[in-house]
């Protein structure tokens, strides 16, 4: 029977792809830590959707944040290998936003999360990616991300991130959001 524990981690370090090991608290494991809070949120988000098109978008967006954690999981050397991110998937990105933008109404003002289930978790998604990508961003400004599409990818995912909170409160049949302005 396999083991679900290696216990290499127990001395505080983590490995990464390629040769070598970084402590836990690194800045490396902490966006990729992020980066996968993001990617169970996006699946809750994805077990609530009711929209038809919401859980296949948000399906290929967990995959693709599965490529990026690798290539920030990988060594210097290796990032190359494993680069799946780029200019191709942000536009594919932008794509997905303004296809949705199209069915929804913009809000002009901001809105309080937790209309519906699928909505609230979305929003909840949206902001654990924005603290994936502050903490890509900072890797990158320290040059250990070579990447720029990552941080693109991120900035974009969060925008729609917030589209289809927009959507699902529309396909659960709310004609308006709750406004945060009473």
């Amino acid at each position: 029977m396999p083991t679900f524990y290696t216990r290499t981690g127990d001395d505080g370090s983590t490995g990464l792809l390629g040769e070598g090991r970084v402590a836990k608290f690194h800045p490396i494991p902490e966006a990729v830590g992020a980066l996968d809070e993001a990617t169970a949120a996006l699946g809750l988000a994805r077990s609530a959707c009711r929209a038809s098109v919401s859980a296949p978008l948000l399906l290929a967006v967990q995959r693709d944040l599965y490529h990026l954690m690798a290539e920030i999981s990988a060594t210097p050397e290796n990032a190359a290998r494993f680069r799946k991110i780029e200019a191709e998937r942000v536009a594919w990105l932008e794509e997905q936003i303004e296809a949705i933008s199209a069915l929804i109404e913009m809000p002009g003002e901001f809105i309080v999360p937790g209309d519906t289930p699928a909505s609230a978790a979305l929003s909840l998604a949206r902001t654990i990616v924005r603290r994936a990508e502050r903490r890509v961003v900072w890797l990158a400004h320290e040059g250990m991300v070579e990447n720029p599409e990552l941080q693109r990818y991120l900035n974009r995912l969060s925008s729609l991130c917030f589209v289809l909170e927009l959507l699902e409160n529309q396909a659960a049949g709310l004609d308006k959001p709750t406004l945060a302005k009473d």
